[in-house]
């Protein structure tokens, strides 16, 4: 006898998952199947537990949440407590929905939390792959403030504008990658599938060829020889450089490399200023105490430079200083965001004005991707275009000085 793990699902169209004893897999199926359960996958938990390094399980569910289905959580609970619905009822119906497998994980996690006296945020804590800090403290000062319902509102519009935000950036960034592939690919076609049926034209001429003639040759055949040197390049550098910032140190080094670049930078500097802005707000304005909400909001600005910026304001603000005063000493924060920070602290609207330079940002980041993909475009066709006409012209001046030795 064994112990397999099972994932399966019920004639309501529900997946389940658990763990039953027998001698084999085909045993482990009928008594699957005498249960009115349909298997899906079935697995020793010897073997689960080697696949999982040791780890003490298979996860048979794919666990990832996607902040769309965060949103639509966030948003529906919101309904039901303002309706009125006790937590446990609330989080138990949202169990029940079509969701990801991953986000009715974390709900029964937070149910089994729950029943064991857990708060709610305790128990949301307990799930950092879906629940991060900011959700976590907002849901906690909701709590103890008796307006959870108003918090998990102001939650969903945080993570919807977050979406969105990112979804500029990315698609700003992702735009010039692109077309740098495509660019490449073309040259590289061009080199080794054109090239050569020249190079057997001036092969039977039987000349001396032009420099830039043979340069082009050699790089075709170079490419031709060693075209897995040029494929791995591609695949090697980018997945280097994501493994490196991934690292603390590289972290450091990219995003100050980034928020310095040219064009990029300030799309970079802008976003980070309205994710920070925008996750302050919300945590003061839910009622967190500002220390914790400096350390939060740095964490999830998305860049390292404006995060060493506020842990080194919060470092201040304990010993006594103004936010603003800090701040102003950040070369890569705008004097307008600190200008308005001050007014906020002298006024007691801080979190007010931290909403305005979040909207502010926003738009601005939305148009400096706008600037950045019509600047970019331009720059790399006409890259790929003078890349282009160099082969050309390389290619063709061998045979102007034929045409020429017939006519003369």
């Amino acid at each position: 006898m064994g112990t397999y793990l099972f994932k399966a699902k019920t004639a309501e169209g529900k997946f389940v998952q658990g763990e039953l004893e027998a001698t084999n897999e085909s045993e482990v199926r009928v008594k699957l199947r005498a249960q009115r359960l349909v298997p899906v996958k079935v697995i020793s938990k010897a073997a689960a537990q080697k696949q999982a390094g040791g780890g003490g399980g298979l996860n048979l569910f794919n666990d990832s949440v996607s902040s769309k289905d965060l949103q639509l959580f966030t948003r529906q609970f919101a309904v039901l407590i303002g309706a009125g619905v006790p937590i446990m009822q609330s989080l138990d119906a949202l169990s029940q929905g079509g969701r990801k497998p991953g986000m009715i994980k974390a709900i029964k996690g937070i149910i089994g939390g729950v029943e064991k006296g857990k708060r709610l945020a305790d128990g949301m804590a307990a799930q950092p792959a879906v629940f991060d800090r900011t959700y976590v403290n907002l849901v906690r000062a909701g709590e103890e403030g008796g307006v959870l319902d108003e918090i998990l509102n102001r939650l969903a519009e945080y993570i919807e504008k977050s979406n969105k935000l990112r979804g500029k950036i990315v698609s700003a960034l992702w735009y010039p990658a692109v077309i740098i592939v495509v660019s490449i690919g073309v040259i590289a076609g061009i080199l080794v599938f054109v090239i050569p049926s020249f190079m057997e034209i001036f092969a039977s001429a039987d000349k001396e060829l032009p420099a830039l003639t043979q340069m082009v040759i050699t790089a075709s055949d170079t490419l031709q020889e060693k075209w897995y040197v040029l494929v791995g390049l591609l695949v090697a550098v980018p997945v280097g450089l994501k493994l490196y910032y991934k690292s603390e140190e590289g972290r450091k080094v990219c995003d100050q490399i980034l928020i310095e670049l040219p064009v990029m930078g300030n799309l970079v500097q802008k976003g980070s200023v309205a994710r920070m802005s925008r996750t302050l707000a919300a945590l003061l304005r839910a009622g967190v105490t500002i220390m914790d909400a400096l350390e939060i909001s740095g964490k999830t600005s998305g860049n390292y430079v404006i995060e060493k910026a506020l842990v080194d304001a919060k470092e201040a603000v304990g010993k006594g200083k103004s936010l603003a005063e800090p701040l102003r000493k950040v070369r890569h924060l705008p004097d307008m965001v600190v200008q308005m920070i001050a007014v906020g602290e002298q006024t007691g609207n801080l979190d007010a004005m931290l909403e305005k330079i979040a909207d502010f940002y926003e738009d601005e980041v939305e148009a400096a991707a706008d600037a950045m993909t019509s600047l970019i475009e331009p720059l790399l066709m006409v890259f790929l275009g003078g890349v282009i006409a160099v082969l050309v012209v390389a290619m063709y001046l061998p045979i102007f000085d034929l045409a020429g030795a017939v006519m003369g």
